[in-house]
């Protein structure tokens, strides 16, 4: 029979466990430098195909980040929510944020085919290799963390979380906001400095 933990030993694991995921995330925050730093490098070297310029437009990627925003703040209501005992409204919202993600990834999606239409893949010269590598490994941290937050909402029709115990929504909440933290810088080096770049 085990025994309960006491509050102590519950706030360190709590401590712990946010320790871990801030690491984590700063680990991939050095990722995706490196890669946003790539693109910056390498985006006006196209061989041959189009280009930056050619190709990349505003509107649907201002759009893609105005969801992903509006997901942040669904994020944390769900984690006021829960705070504040209420289980139900904390996976409604976790369930809005999770159809934002994929709202998100349908326009992304979208724009994908738009661009290998007019010529841009993966393998049509350095833009379009670097460019599908910073987005789309931007569009697989997007799926994780959809995956994340509806093993939390399955969790949360269980009873599982309360006022006092919704670790996991914070943990789930702090993977997303980077997420969409990383997108923002995305689309200011990657869409709208290419725009003022040529107006």
């Amino acid at each position: 029979m085990s025994t309960p933990i006491s509050a102590n030993e519950y706030e360190m694991e709590r401590d712990h466990r946010k320790l871990a995921i801030w690491v984590f995330l700063a680990s991939e925050s050095i990722f995706f430098a490196a890669f946003i730093t790539t693109f910056v490098i390498y985006r006006g070297r196209s061989v041959s195909g189009p280009g930056p310029r050619e190709v990349l437009t505003l509107f649907v990627p201002l759009v893609m980040t105005i969801v992903l925003l509006i997901s942040s703040v669904t994020m944390v209501q769900a984690l006021q929510a829960i705070k504040e005992g209420s289980r139900t409204r904390m996976w409604q919202f976790l369930l809005a944020t999770a159809f934002l993600g994929l709202a998100f990834l349908g326009l992304k999606g979208n724009e994908y085919a738009h661009l290998i239409q007019e010529g841009v893949t993966p393998s049509s010269n350095i833009f379009g290799s670097v460019y599908f590598t910073v987005t789309g490994l931007h569009a697989l941290h997007v799926i994780v963390g959809i995956v994340w937050i509806l093993a939390v909402v399955a969790k949360a029709w269980r009873g599982a979380f309360s006022a006092t115990n919704y670790l996991p929504v914070e943990l789930a909440g702090l993977y997303w906001h980077f997420v969409d933290l990383v997108w923002v810088l995305i689309f200011m080096v990657v869409y709208l400095t290419e725009q003022l770049r040529f107006m």
